[in-house]
């Protein structure tokens, strides 16, 4: 009886708990046009202006126009006055696990890295987890949008694009499997820390790692060569996109030479679309990147230069130092999952180094939708694209200005909450401090 007792106690604590910790339901599908009245609307092409009317309906922007210019009726509408609040289209995070991981130092929750080095048919989408109590906490700084992407060996997998406001990943992916990732071999190894190194080492393997790279490359390339083949290859068979310009592939490396040669090697190919992710030494090949029109998706600004020849703030500078090469630049966060939602103050930073917040925000909502295919249905407030709107009382770029009044995903207002203010009010009541 004491041992039945104690199981009840026990599955009581659990339900108790799971209640306490339920991410909030996805919003409601819009039921009724809205229009939002007198904010400051940021394009995200680069335009704003100043006294905006943005109006949507069924989850789609049917009007953004100069509200001092145009007169609409608007009767049978929700009509939301954001005088004194700025506008924006939801913000993109680029090459994040967020989905895929929810507690790094608890195994049976990362689930972004198959073993194995080579899976392109890895798909990271059908492992993207709705109910992370991670997506919550970014859509109240704005984040709407993710490239789900996989990681770990040679070829990771494929990523999408997603959604964060979804009840499971059908309903989230915005476009599927839309690239395939490689990590190129590197001609150096990091110091091992672990066992008191401090010096770079050359990679002794990378002729034999770029070798198996090319085999692979090459067996794809005969693959879809061929009309029918008698049995698919299901490695194989996911990299097909890649030839006829379907998928991009996005190549993932740092160093100077390592991009060049990245880069001719998958021209060679025959790779139709081509992106590069990391590039911390890109500027010193913008010439080449320009020619051949190679966009770049780089890492956050919030850390330190890799290289301790580099300027302390060289990567505060360097997507301006890229966007006034002529080269299209997306900037992402993909440091530890839950600093995703910091990806705005990481772009704020960008904007305060000569890049403008105009520009800036073009690297968060535009410019990586253009990357990813999906620039006709989000990255910007334009008649026609997806209603996924954010409305801030201040600058969503700046810590103290970053405050979301109303977030609209596909037209459905979205609950800003998640467990750390359940926190802050628990204790706030325990307390009695406002």
């Amino acid at each position: 009886m004491k041992i039945l007792k104690y199981i009840k106690v026990f599955v009581l604590s659990v339900v108790s708990f799971a209640a306490i910790a339920q991410v909030p339901a996805p919003g409601e599908h819009q039921t009724e046009p809205i229009a939002i009245m007198n904010a400051y609307a940021h394009i995200g092409n680069g335009e704003v202006i100043e006294n905006s009317v943005i109006t949507f309906e069924n989850g789609v922007i049917t009007n953004v126009a100069d509200a001092t210019t145009v007169r609409l009726d608007l009767s049978g509408y929700q009509v939301i006055n954001a005088e004194g609040m700025h506008v924006y289209p939801g913000l993109i995070a680029s090459n994040t696990i967020i989905g895929l991981e929810e507690i790094a130092a608890v195994r049976a929750t990362r689930d972004q890295d198959e073993t194995g080095d080579f899976n392109p048919n890895v798909r990271a989408l059908i492992a993207y987890n709705t109910d992370s109590e991670i997506i919550p906490t970014t859509r109240f700084n704005g984040v709407l949008y993710a490239q789900t992407t996989p990681r770990g060996g040679r070829i990771s997998g494929s990523s999408s694009v997603m959604d964060l406001d979804a009840w499971n990943w059908e309903d989230a992916v915005l476009r599927n499997d839309e690239g395939i990732h490689l990590n190129w071999p590197s001609k150096l190894r990091y110091p091992r820390w672990w066992l008191g190194e401090t010096e770079w080492k050359e990679n002794e393997d990378y002729n034999q790692d770029y070798e198996e790279v090319k085999s692979f490359f090459k067996d794809a390339k005969s693959y879809n060569e061929m009309d029918a083949p008698e049995t698919k290859n299901l490695k194989l068979e996911a990299m097909k996109g890649l030839f006829d310009g379907s998928k991009s592939l996005y190549i993932h490396t740092d160093r100077a030479k390592e991009i060049i040669q990245s880069i001719q090697f998958a021209m060679e190919m025959g790779v139709k679309k081509i992106v590069l992710v990391g590039g911390d030494e890109s500027f010193y090949v913008k010439e080449f990147l320009k020619e051949n029109e190679i966009p770049v998706i780089l890492e956050e600004t919030l850390r330190l230069p890799s290289r301790t020849v580099d300027p302390v703030d060289m990567p505060y500078q360097l997507p301006n130092l890229l966007h006034k090469a002529g080269i299209k630049v997306a900037i992402g966060q993909w440091g530890e999952v839950m600093q995703v939602r910091n990806l705005p103050f990481s772009v704020g930073t960008a904007a305060a180094y000569g890049l403008g917040k105009e520009e800036a925000l073009k690297m968060v909502t535009l410019n990586p939708a253009e990357i990813m295919g999906v620039d006709d249905q989000i990255g910007s407030l334009e008649d026609g694209k997806i209603a996924s709107i954010v409305v801030s009382k201040g600058d969503i770029l700046d810590m103290d200005g970053n405050q979301p009044e109303f977030v609209f995903v596909e037209g459905r207002r979205v609950t800003l909450e998640a467990h750390q203010q359940r926190l802050y009010q628990k204790f706030k009541d325990k307390y009695g401090q406002e």
